[in-house]
């Protein structure tokens, strides 16, 4: 999962992938519309359905926070 979420990510911006801070948005690696594509390409890539409330920064911040999310979603999904 974690290398897919990469090779999405690259696709956006590749510097995603050595960013160590908290807030992509903030340190201009991430816009508003890539983070809306990057809902898109996740929710397809791992057959998730992501909804537009959930669509938030802290869910986008960073890598990790990328991850957790989507573990989430899929935790989720595999419950209910």
């Amino acid at each position: 999962m974690e290398a897919k979420i990469s090779e999405l990510l690259k696709e956006i911006n590749i510097e995603i992938l050595d960013y160590e801070g908290d807030n992509l948005y903030k340190d201009g690696l991430l816009d508003s519309i890539q983070v809306i594509d990057l809902a898109v390409e996740l929710g397809e890539t791992f057959g998730i359905e992501i909804p537009p409330e959930s669509v938030v920064l802290e869910n986008f911040a960073n890598k990790d926070a990328i991850k957790h999310f989507v573990m989430r979603l899929l935790d989720g999904q595999n419950a209910g």
